[in-house]
Protein backbone atom coordinates (compact mmCIF):
# COMPACT_ATOMS: atom_id res chain seq x y z
CA UNK A 1 0.00 0.00 0.00
CA UNK A 2 1.22 4.12 -0.43
CA UNK A 3 1.75 6.06 2.10
CA UNK A 4 -1.27 7.43 3.77
CA UNK A 5 -2.97 9.44 1.17
CA UNK A 6 -4.40 11.64 4.09
CA UNK A 7 -3.58 15.00 4.56
CA UNK A 8 -0.31 15.73 5.78
CA UNK A 9 -0.18 16.98 9.47
CA UNK A 10 2.45 19.00 11.56
CA UNK A 11 1.92 18.61 15.45
CA UNK A 12 -0.02 21.72 16.73
CA UNK A 13 2.60 21.24 20.22
CA UNK A 14 4.97 23.58 19.05
CA UNK A 15 1.87 26.42 19.91
CA UNK A 16 1.24 26.71 23.61
CA UNK A 17 -2.53 25.57 23.94
CA UNK A 18 -3.60 25.81 27.56
CA UNK A 19 -7.58 26.87 26.69
CA UNK A 20 -9.32 26.33 23.71
CA UNK A 21 -8.90 29.84 23.04
CA UNK A 22 -4.88 29.46 22.67
CA UNK A 23 -5.46 26.77 20.76
CA UNK A 24 -7.79 28.19 18.34
CA UNK A 25 -5.72 31.10 18.81
CA UNK A 26 -2.53 29.10 17.59
CA UNK A 27 -5.14 27.40 14.32
CA UNK A 28 -5.44 31.15 13.25
CA UNK A 29 -1.99 32.53 13.51
CA UNK A 30 0.07 29.59 12.26
CA UNK A 31 -1.70 26.43 10.85
CA UNK A 32 -4.37 28.73 8.80
CA UNK A 33 -0.69 30.25 7.55
CA UNK A 34 0.87 27.33 6.76
CA UNK A 35 -2.46 25.67 5.07
CA UNK A 36 -2.06 28.51 2.42
CA UNK A 37 1.71 28.68 1.90
CA UNK A 38 1.03 24.83 1.18
CA UNK A 39 -1.20 24.86 -1.32
CA UNK A 40 -2.36 21.43 -0.36
CA UNK A 41 -4.78 20.06 2.09
CA UNK A 42 -3.03 20.33 5.35
CA UNK A 43 -5.09 18.68 8.48
CA UNK A 44 -4.37 19.70 12.35
CA UNK A 45 -2.68 17.14 14.08
CA UNK A 46 -3.57 18.83 17.18
CA UNK A 47 -2.38 18.36 20.75
CA UNK A 48 -5.40 18.93 23.19
CA UNK A 49 -3.99 19.48 26.85
CA UNK A 50 -5.90 17.71 29.84
CA UNK A 51 -7.44 20.94 30.25
CA UNK A 52 -8.41 21.45 27.15
CA UNK A 53 -10.12 18.71 26.66
CA UNK A 54 -12.08 19.43 30.39
CA UNK A 55 -13.20 22.42 28.65
CA UNK A 56 -14.69 20.90 25.21
CA UNK A 57 -16.18 18.29 26.87
CA UNK A 58 -17.85 20.74 29.70
CA UNK A 59 -19.44 23.08 27.86
CA UNK A 60 -22.76 22.25 25.97
CA UNK A 61 -22.02 22.05 22.20
CA UNK A 62 -18.10 22.49 23.01
CA UNK A 63 -16.85 20.03 20.88
CA UNK A 64 -19.13 20.53 18.01
CA UNK A 65 -18.68 23.86 18.22
CA UNK A 66 -14.65 23.16 18.31
CA UNK A 67 -15.15 21.18 15.22
CA UNK A 68 -17.27 23.28 13.12
CA UNK A 69 -14.52 26.42 14.03
CA UNK A 70 -11.78 23.27 11.82
CA UNK A 71 -13.98 23.22 9.27
CA UNK A 72 -14.34 26.61 8.80
CA UNK A 73 -10.56 27.05 8.79
CA UNK A 74 -10.73 24.31 5.89
CA UNK A 75 -9.03 22.02 8.55
CA UNK A 76 -9.51 17.97 8.60
CA UNK A 77 -8.19 16.54 11.93
CA UNK A 78 -7.40 13.06 11.87
CA UNK A 79 -4.97 12.48 14.41
CA UNK A 80 -4.21 14.22 18.22
CA UNK A 81 -1.34 14.07 20.21
CA UNK A 82 -2.27 13.15 23.59
CA UNK A 83 1.31 12.15 25.23
CA UNK A 84 1.71 15.95 26.59
CA UNK A 85 -0.57 16.09 29.62
CA UNK A 86 -0.29 19.30 30.58
CA UNK A 87 1.27 22.37 30.04
CA UNK A 88 4.16 21.63 27.57
CA UNK A 89 5.28 25.39 27.21
CA UNK A 90 6.33 25.79 30.90
CA UNK A 91 9.51 27.32 31.49
CA UNK A 92 10.54 23.75 32.26
CA UNK A 93 9.10 20.38 30.99
CA UNK A 94 11.84 17.90 31.16
CA UNK A 95 10.53 14.79 32.91
CA UNK A 96 7.54 16.02 34.03
CA UNK A 97 6.65 15.42 29.88
CA UNK A 98 6.03 11.22 31.36
CA UNK A 99 3.72 12.44 34.06
CA UNK A 100 1.10 10.89 34.49
CA UNK A 101 2.14 7.75 33.93
CA UNK A 102 0.41 4.73 32.13
CA UNK A 103 0.07 2.75 35.30
CA UNK A 104 -2.44 5.84 36.66
CA UNK A 105 -6.31 6.12 35.79
CA UNK A 106 -5.42 9.89 35.49
CA UNK A 107 -3.28 8.70 32.12
CA UNK A 108 -6.42 6.49 31.19
CA UNK A 109 -9.04 8.84 31.74
CA UNK A 110 -7.14 11.84 30.01
CA UNK A 111 -6.51 8.92 27.35
CA UNK A 112 -10.09 8.66 26.88
CA UNK A 113 -11.28 11.76 27.01
CA UNK A 114 -9.15 12.77 24.35
CA UNK A 115 -10.58 9.67 22.15
CA UNK A 116 -14.47 11.02 22.68
CA UNK A 117 -13.42 14.63 21.29
CA UNK A 118 -11.39 12.92 18.47
CA UNK A 119 -14.26 10.54 17.42
CA UNK A 120 -16.55 13.76 16.92
CA UNK A 121 -13.66 15.58 15.02
CA UNK A 122 -13.02 12.65 12.66
CA UNK A 123 -14.28 12.94 9.01
CA UNK A 124 -16.73 10.36 7.93
CA UNK A 125 -15.19 7.07 6.97
CA UNK A 126 -11.73 7.86 8.82
CA UNK A 127 -9.78 5.95 11.09
CA UNK A 128 -8.55 7.91 13.88
CA UNK A 129 -5.14 8.08 16.19
CA UNK A 130 -3.36 9.10 19.23
CA UNK A 131 -0.20 9.05 20.07
CA UNK A 132 1.10 8.96 23.92
CA UNK A 133 3.78 8.54 25.63
CA UNK A 134 6.26 4.62 26.14
CA UNK A 135 4.81 4.17 29.64
CA UNK A 136 6.86 6.33 31.50
CA UNK A 137 10.45 7.62 32.43
CA UNK A 138 13.05 4.65 33.24
CA UNK A 139 14.77 7.81 35.32
CA UNK A 140 11.73 7.80 38.01
CA UNK A 141 10.58 5.65 40.32
CA UNK A 142 7.95 2.77 39.83
CA UNK A 143 6.49 -0.11 41.78
CA UNK A 144 7.85 -3.58 41.05
CA UNK A 145 4.91 -4.79 39.28
CA UNK A 146 4.65 -1.49 36.76
CA UNK A 147 4.96 -3.31 33.54
CA UNK A 148 2.03 -5.44 34.85
CA UNK A 149 0.06 -2.00 35.92
CA UNK A 150 0.60 -0.41 32.81
CA UNK A 151 -0.38 -3.63 30.58
CA UNK A 152 -3.98 -3.73 32.69
CA UNK A 153 -4.69 -0.12 31.94
CA UNK A 154 -3.92 -0.32 28.30
CA UNK A 155 -6.10 -3.39 27.72
CA UNK A 156 -8.75 -0.98 29.55
CA UNK A 157 -8.17 1.71 26.70
CA UNK A 158 -8.56 -1.17 24.27
CA UNK A 159 -11.53 -1.72 25.81
CA UNK A 160 -13.09 1.52 25.70
CA UNK A 161 -11.83 1.80 22.08
CA UNK A 162 -13.87 -0.88 21.48
CA UNK A 163 -16.88 0.45 23.42
CA UNK A 164 -16.42 4.01 21.62
CA UNK A 165 -16.42 2.08 17.84
CA UNK A 166 -19.71 0.47 18.59
CA UNK A 167 -21.12 3.65 19.95
CA UNK A 168 -20.35 6.08 17.27
CA UNK A 169 -18.59 3.78 14.37
CA UNK A 170 -15.02 5.26 14.53
CA UNK A 171 -12.38 3.17 14.97
CA UNK A 172 -9.57 4.51 16.56
CA UNK A 173 -6.39 3.41 17.39
CA UNK A 174 -3.77 4.16 20.24
CA UNK A 175 -0.03 4.92 19.34
CA UNK A 176 2.15 3.83 22.15
CA UNK A 177 5.54 6.26 20.87
CA UNK A 178 9.01 4.89 22.38
CA UNK A 179 11.47 7.25 23.43
CA UNK A 180 14.76 7.49 24.86
CA UNK A 181 15.68 6.30 28.58
CA UNK A 182 11.47 5.83 28.78
CA UNK A 183 10.35 2.19 29.73
CA UNK A 184 9.57 1.45 26.04
CA UNK A 185 12.46 3.02 23.88
CA UNK A 186 14.18 0.29 22.06
CA UNK A 187 12.52 -1.88 18.79
CA UNK A 188 13.25 -5.14 21.32
CA UNK A 189 11.62 -3.70 24.22
CA UNK A 190 8.73 -2.23 21.97
CA UNK A 191 8.35 -6.19 21.18
CA UNK A 192 8.71 -7.79 24.70
CA UNK A 193 6.00 -4.95 25.88
CA UNK A 194 3.40 -6.10 23.22
CA UNK A 195 3.60 -9.73 24.09
CA UNK A 196 3.28 -8.82 27.72
CA UNK A 197 0.28 -6.97 26.68
CA UNK A 198 -1.22 -9.43 24.50
CA UNK A 199 -1.07 -11.95 27.25
CA UNK A 200 -2.70 -9.50 29.40
CA UNK A 201 -5.57 -8.83 26.85
CA UNK A 202 -6.29 -12.24 26.01
CA UNK A 203 -6.79 -13.33 30.02
CA UNK A 204 -9.52 -10.25 29.95
CA UNK A 205 -11.35 -11.57 26.71
CA UNK A 206 -9.91 -8.52 24.79
CA UNK A 207 -7.14 -9.69 22.69
CA UNK A 208 -8.89 -8.81 19.32
CA UNK A 209 -9.66 -5.47 20.68
CA UNK A 210 -6.19 -4.85 22.14
CA UNK A 211 -4.51 -5.52 18.28
CA UNK A 212 -7.20 -3.51 17.11
CA UNK A 213 -6.43 -0.63 18.88
CA UNK A 214 -2.89 -0.40 20.29
CA UNK A 215 -0.07 0.18 18.57
CA UNK A 216 2.88 2.26 18.15
CA UNK A 217 4.24 5.79 17.34
CA UNK A 218 6.93 5.23 15.19
CA UNK A 219 8.99 8.59 16.10
CA UNK A 220 11.98 8.54 13.80
CA UNK A 221 14.30 10.82 15.39
CA UNK A 222 13.92 8.67 18.43
CA UNK A 223 15.24 5.14 17.09
CA UNK A 224 17.79 7.35 15.49
CA UNK A 225 18.90 8.39 19.18
CA UNK A 226 19.02 4.91 19.67
CA UNK A 227 21.57 3.98 16.77
CA UNK A 228 19.05 1.48 15.08
CA UNK A 229 19.08 0.57 11.80
CA UNK A 230 15.35 1.80 11.10
CA UNK A 231 14.67 -0.13 8.49
CA UNK A 232 15.46 -3.47 10.40
CA UNK A 233 13.17 -1.99 13.47
CA UNK A 234 10.27 -1.34 10.71
CA UNK A 235 10.47 -5.06 9.72
CA UNK A 236 10.85 -6.32 13.22
CA UNK A 237 7.84 -4.89 13.84
CA UNK A 238 6.00 -5.78 11.50
CA UNK A 239 6.99 -9.49 11.84
CA UNK A 240 6.14 -9.10 15.50
CA UNK A 241 2.73 -8.15 14.27
CA UNK A 242 2.64 -4.91 16.01
CA UNK A 243 1.02 -1.72 14.00
CA UNK A 244 2.45 1.88 13.65
CA UNK A 245 -0.37 3.54 13.87
CA UNK A 246 1.26 6.79 13.08
CA UNK A 247 4.80 8.01 12.14
CA UNK A 248 6.55 11.21 13.67
CA UNK A 249 8.41 12.74 10.55
CA UNK A 250 10.99 13.98 13.13
CA UNK A 251 15.52 14.38 12.41
CA UNK A 252 18.01 14.70 15.56
CA UNK A 253 21.26 15.93 16.12
CA UNK A 254 24.57 14.10 15.07
CA UNK A 255 27.95 15.85 16.17
CA UNK A 256 30.55 13.38 14.57
CA UNK A 257 34.01 12.73 15.38
CA UNK A 258 33.30 15.08 18.79
CA UNK A 259 36.60 14.13 19.97
CA UNK A 260 38.27 16.65 17.24
CA UNK A 261 35.47 18.57 16.52
CA UNK A 262 35.60 21.61 18.44
CA UNK A 263 33.57 23.55 15.92
CA UNK A 264 30.76 20.95 16.53
CA UNK A 265 31.14 20.89 20.44
CA UNK A 266 31.17 24.96 20.25
CA UNK A 267 28.00 24.94 18.03
CA UNK A 268 25.96 21.97 20.08
CA UNK A 269 26.33 24.39 22.59
CA UNK A 270 23.40 26.52 21.15
CA UNK A 271 21.02 23.62 21.58
CA UNK A 272 21.59 23.49 25.51
CA UNK A 273 18.14 24.91 26.96
CA UNK A 274 15.68 24.88 29.81
CA UNK A 275 12.77 23.37 28.66
CA UNK A 276 12.68 20.21 27.36
CA UNK A 277 14.70 17.01 27.95
CA UNK A 278 17.62 16.71 25.30
CA UNK A 279 18.46 12.84 25.80
CA UNK A 280 21.95 12.10 24.47
CA UNK A 281 23.64 8.91 23.23
CA UNK A 282 26.82 7.31 21.49
CA UNK A 283 27.48 4.13 20.04
CA UNK A 284 30.84 2.82 21.35
CA UNK A 285 33.28 -0.08 19.49
CA UNK A 286 31.16 -2.97 20.94
CA UNK A 287 27.64 -1.38 19.25
CA UNK A 288 26.71 -0.81 23.17
CA UNK A 289 25.19 2.57 23.19
CA UNK A 290 25.29 4.64 25.92
CA UNK A 291 23.05 7.54 27.08
CA UNK A 292 22.97 10.52 29.19
CA UNK A 293 19.70 11.67 30.35
CA UNK A 294 20.39 15.64 29.21
CA UNK A 295 22.24 17.70 27.16
CA UNK A 296 24.31 20.04 29.34
CA UNK A 297 27.12 22.25 28.88
CA UNK A 298 28.93 20.60 31.77
CA UNK A 299 28.41 17.18 29.67
CA UNK A 300 29.60 18.62 26.41
CA UNK A 301 32.68 19.95 28.27
CA UNK A 302 33.37 17.03 30.05
CA UNK A 303 31.46 13.78 28.67
CA UNK A 304 33.81 10.83 29.71
CA UNK A 305 35.50 8.24 27.82
CA UNK A 306 33.45 6.56 26.09
CA UNK A 307 31.17 9.95 24.78
CA UNK A 308 34.81 11.62 24.41
CA UNK A 309 36.30 8.76 21.86
CA UNK A 310 32.82 7.37 20.12
CA UNK A 311 32.75 8.00 16.57
CA UNK A 312 29.54 10.28 16.87
CA UNK A 313 26.57 11.52 19.12
CA UNK A 314 22.72 11.74 18.42
CA UNK A 315 21.12 14.23 20.32
CA UNK A 316 17.19 14.25 21.29
CA UNK A 317 16.09 17.47 19.71
CA UNK A 318 14.14 17.90 17.17
CA UNK A 319 15.42 19.88 14.06
CA UNK A 320 13.61 20.53 11.32
CA UNK A 321 13.41 17.83 9.10
CA UNK A 322 14.57 19.60 5.49
CA UNK A 323 17.86 20.37 6.94
CA UNK A 324 20.85 18.04 6.26
CA UNK A 325 23.06 20.17 8.30
CA UNK A 326 23.46 22.80 10.71
CA UNK A 327 26.63 24.76 10.64
CA UNK A 328 29.05 22.10 12.06
CA UNK A 329 26.78 19.48 12.85
CA UNK A 330 24.93 17.20 11.14
CA UNK A 331 20.73 15.76 11.25
CA UNK A 332 19.38 12.06 10.89
CA UNK A 333 17.48 13.14 8.30
CA UNK A 334 19.32 10.23 6.03
CA UNK A 335 17.82 7.90 8.34
CA UNK A 336 14.09 9.60 7.99
CA UNK A 337 14.63 8.93 4.40
CA UNK A 338 15.25 5.27 4.84
CA UNK A 339 12.47 5.16 7.96
CA UNK A 340 9.71 6.56 5.21
CA UNK A 341 10.90 4.51 2.32
CA UNK A 342 10.22 1.20 4.39
CA UNK A 343 6.80 2.74 5.73
CA UNK A 344 5.71 2.75 2.06
CA UNK A 345 6.54 -1.39 2.06
CA UNK A 346 3.68 -1.59 4.73
CA UNK A 347 0.57 -3.13 3.97
CA UNK A 348 -1.48 -0.50 5.84
CA UNK A 349 -0.76 3.06 5.49
CA UNK A 350 -0.05 4.92 8.95
CA UNK A 351 -1.33 8.25 9.92
CA UNK A 352 2.35 10.81 8.98
CA UNK A 353 2.24 13.93 11.10
CA UNK A 354 5.82 16.57 10.95
CA UNK A 355 6.72 16.87 14.68
CA UNK A 356 9.02 19.66 14.97
CA UNK A 357 7.71 21.11 18.28
CA UNK A 358 11.30 22.45 19.22
CA UNK A 359 11.68 25.99 17.05
CA UNK A 360 10.71 28.23 20.11
CA UNK A 361 14.02 26.93 21.35
CA UNK A 362 16.05 26.59 17.94
CA UNK A 363 18.73 29.06 18.06
CA UNK A 364 18.25 31.91 16.46
CA UNK A 365 14.42 30.91 15.66
CA UNK A 366 11.98 33.45 16.41
CA UNK A 367 7.97 34.03 16.18
CA UNK A 368 8.31 35.01 12.54
CA UNK A 369 9.80 31.91 11.36
CA UNK A 370 7.51 29.41 12.42
CA UNK A 371 5.02 29.72 9.09
CA UNK A 372 7.52 29.83 7.01
CA UNK A 373 9.90 27.13 9.08
CA UNK A 374 6.66 24.85 9.09
CA UNK A 375 5.90 25.05 5.40
CA UNK A 376 8.95 24.15 4.35
CA UNK A 377 8.57 21.35 6.22
CA UNK A 378 5.72 19.99 4.79
CA UNK A 379 6.57 20.79 1.32
CA UNK A 380 10.22 18.61 1.99
CA UNK A 381 8.23 15.69 3.00
CA UNK A 382 5.64 15.67 0.59
CA UNK A 383 8.47 15.83 -2.16
CA UNK A 384 10.20 13.21 -0.20
CA UNK A 385 6.97 11.17 -0.13
CA UNK A 386 6.50 11.92 -3.98
CA UNK A 387 9.92 10.24 -4.52
CA UNK A 388 9.35 7.41 -2.31
CA UNK A 389 6.14 6.08 -3.67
Amino acid sequence: MSLSLLPLSYCTNVHPGRSVAEVEDGLDRFTVPVRKHFCQPLAAGLWLAKPVVNELLGQPDGVRRFADGLASRGLTCHTLNAFPFGDFHSARVKENVYLPDWSTDERLTYTSQCAEVLAALLPEHADGSISTLPLGFKRLPHSADFLDRTAGQLVNAARFLDQLRSRTGKVIRLAVEPEPLCIVETTPEAIDFFRRLRHHAEKAGLLNAANTHIGLCYDVCHQAVEFEDVTESIRALDEADIRINKVHISCAIELERPAENAAGRLALRQYVEPRYLHQTTARVGNAEVVREVDLTEQFIDNPGPLFADAPSWRIHFHVPVDVHRLGPLSTTRPDLIKAMTEIAELEYAPHLEVETYTWEVLPGAGPGDLVEGLTRELVSTRKMIGEIS
